[in-house]
């Protein structure tokens, strides 16, 4: 399903909204720390691990992933300056991904591929708490 619900790809215009559903989702039943600050980007590494060790497989947690991966991207865009855009074609096939951030610098980057990478991996150099703090292109504001 995608970030609308409606079953097909995601769409920058969606994935405020998506990453919205995801915290009420999460949280409802649990305390977890979901405020789109860049601390809680320690918890979606916890989440994307837990799925992982849970032995879900990739399309399984496809859409559990996705919406990781969007508030990945919120937190980005909150606390980095940075903006949901729909990729262009080329972008598409780079990144495998139909949506991602612009930076305000101008560069672009795939919040939904870097949950990707850390579910597959596990690896703590793709923690996607290390990639906000080691990201180019942040404002230095706080949004």
């Amino acid at each position: 399903m995608g970030a609308g619900g409606t079953g097909g790809a995601p769409r920058a215009a969606d994935m405020r909204m998506r990453a919205a559903r995801f915290v009420a989702h999460a949280t409802a039943r649990t305390r977890l720390p979901l405020d789109y600050s860049v601390r809680s980007l320690r918890v979606i590494d916890v989440l994307a691990d837990g799925l992982r060790k849970g032995g879900a497989d990739p399309e399984r947690a496809r859409e559990t992933l996705g919406a990781l991966g969007a508030y990945v991207g919120e937190v980005l865009v909150r606390r980095a300056g940075a903006r949901w855009v729909d990729f262009d074609e080329g972008q598409r096939a780079y990144f495998g991904h139909p949506v991602g951030v612009r930076m305000p610098d101008g560069r672009h980057w795939n919040p939904l591929g870097r949950v990707a990478n850390r579910f597959a991996s596990g690896r703590p150099e793709d923690s996607v708490h290390t990639f906000y703090l080691t990201l180019h292109g942040r404002s230095r504001r706080a949004a």
